[in-house]
């Protein structure tokens, strides 16, 4: 047998129906099996396999064993001389197979190799070739060198972004998300390193094919669609954690004879990390910050008003350390309990919830307090300042900037839909029948020129796979959604 096809599979039904679509096509010309080991999916993947594609092996695990684990079940159960490690969320080419058998019969010297991983926009997907993160690689992709002088051999070692995608290299490293290697080879140096929950493992295999003295390739003629990250979504996992600590895993394993380079690359991944979490969660911090600075900037100018008009001298010097956090702290904390801060939009009426929240328990404090009961209208003047504030810049930061906004608040995308069969008829339905307006469906694109002009399910057949550039500028569509059971 020339290739056995190990799946590794999380909750993705649908992207695994697509893919095992595109993979039918794909073997035609070779022997193959196709291996999927699901990791104890809850949407019904496990059922869809068993029901519509009964040719395949399929491993159910009761459990989720992770992703080197649940490869290597699959590796144990392969009798092909190539080996594919292939994500659920990917959609391979036609030629893809039969042009890295082929690259891989041609070149012995080479032990495992990857493809052209694109993003589903097009652009090349920088991790299927990558650098060993060595010190300097460690800090300049820490420091943003790497990103500041992409075209620099000295500077952008991590993901090679110097090297033309257009031509195959030797790599340090390829993605996880397709790697074909020798049936001998793993034998040689065995499946992957299962201390790697997720992550990490595909570095790590690398490496260690390199240590035994085999080559690592990028081939650039062929090329597949990555998704990334869909079983992440739909998991609990915090993926960035699992990330960074993968990443000390393999600095320890590879590294830990070299204490100096170990702490160095320990010091960058723990940066790195930091970084991460505060992109992850910027719009939260940003939130609570500019919250707390502004009900500040209320109750400052709260005070001065109701000192120049009630004759009051302020609050006393001693008292001003406590009366400038404790009443913020309060405020940023009701925002928390009342649900306001939220990592990818912004909320407006929660934050009035939270404002609300924040002066029943600041009013009945100062009420049972004799040293602040003087600062009541002072409070009630600031809440309703800090009312203003927070709408406001919630409001000029959603409807002008556009942060924060949730889907069924932006603007609809206008988009084609490619196919005229029953599969895109439905999509066309779903779309139609959704109560989010995400989405504004143009009409079909079909396959051949003679269906121009129909009418399906009240939508217009306006152009043609021949013409679909045409189309996409005449009505300035946003995106395209194909349907691959009817295409090639």
């Amino acid at each position: 047998m020339d290739l056995s096809i190990i799946i590794v599979n999380y909750n993705v039904k649908d992207f695994l129906h697509h893919l095992l679509q595109s993979i039918n096509a794909a073997v035609r010309d070779i022997s193959a099996e196709v291996i999927i080991v699901d990791n104890a999916s809850t949407d019904g993947s496990v059922e869809m396999l068993r029901r519509e594609f009964p040719g395949i092996t399929l491993i159910a695990s009761p459990e989720n064993l992770g992703f080197s684990r649940a490869n290597n079940a699959g590796i144990k159960k392969s009798k092909g001389r190539y080996i594919l490690l292939l994500n659920p969320d990917t959609l391979i080419g036609e030629e893809t197979f039969v042009t890295m058998i082929k690259f891989l019969d041609e070149h012995k010297e080479v032990g495992l190799a990857g493809c052209k991983l694109l993003n589903p926009d097009g652009t090349l997907q920088l991790a299927c070739r990558r650098g060993f993160p060595g010190p300097w690689v460690s800090f300049c992709k820490v420091t943003g060198l790497s990103s500041i002088f992409p075209k620099s051999r000295l500077f952008a070692k991590y993901n090679l972004t110097y090297l033309d995608e257009n031509q195959s290299h030797e790599v340090d490293a390829i993605s996880g998300a397709f790697m074909m290697i020798r049936k001998e080879v793993v034998d040689e140096i065995g499946g992957l390193d299962e201390q790697f929950f997720m992550y990490g493992e595909d570095l790590d295999w690398c490496y260690r094919v390199q240590k035994a003295g085999h080559k690592v390739y990028y081939v650039h003629n062929t090329k597949i669609i990555h998704y990334k990250g869909e079983s992440t979504k739909r998991s609990n996992i915090d993926e960035t954690r699992v990330f960074y600590n993968a990443m000390r895993l393999f600095v320890r394993k590879h590294f830990s004879s070299y204490f100096v380079v170990e702490l160095i690359l320990r010091f960058a991944i723990s940066i790195r990390e930091v970084v991460a979490f505060a992109s992850k969660w910027k719009l939260i911090f940003f939130s609570v910050l500019l919250d707390g600075f502004l009900f500040n900037i209320a109750l400052y100018f709260s005070a001065r008003i109701y000192e120049t008009h009630a004759h009051w001298r302020g609050f006393l010097p001693e008292a001003k350390v406590i009366v400038y956090s404790v009443p913020a702290i309060v405020q940023v904390l009701s925002g928390i309990l009342a649900g306001a801060y939220n990592k990818e939009r912004l909320q407006v009426l929660r934050s009035v919830l939270s404002i609300a929240v924040s002066f029943f328990v600041l009013s009945s404090v100062i009420y049972f307090s004799k040293d602040f009961a003087y600062s009541r209208a002072v409070l009630l003047m600031t809440y309703t300042g800090a009312l203003v504030l927070f709408l406001g810049w919630r409001i000029v930061a959603k409807l002008i900037f556009k942060i924060g906004n949730s889907f069924s608040g932006a603007s609809p995308r206008k988009a084609f839909i490619v196919g005229t069969d029953d599969v895109a008829r439905k999509i066309a339905r779903q779309l139609k029948a959704k109560q989010t307006q995400y989405y504004s469906v143009i009409g079909f694109i079909s396959k051949g020129n003679d269906e121009i002009g129909d009418t399906v399910d009240d939508l217009k057949v306006v152009g043609s796979l021949s013409n679909i550039a045409k189309m996409v500028k005449e009505h300035a569509a946003d995106e395209i959604i194909f349907t691959v059971g009817s295409l090639p």
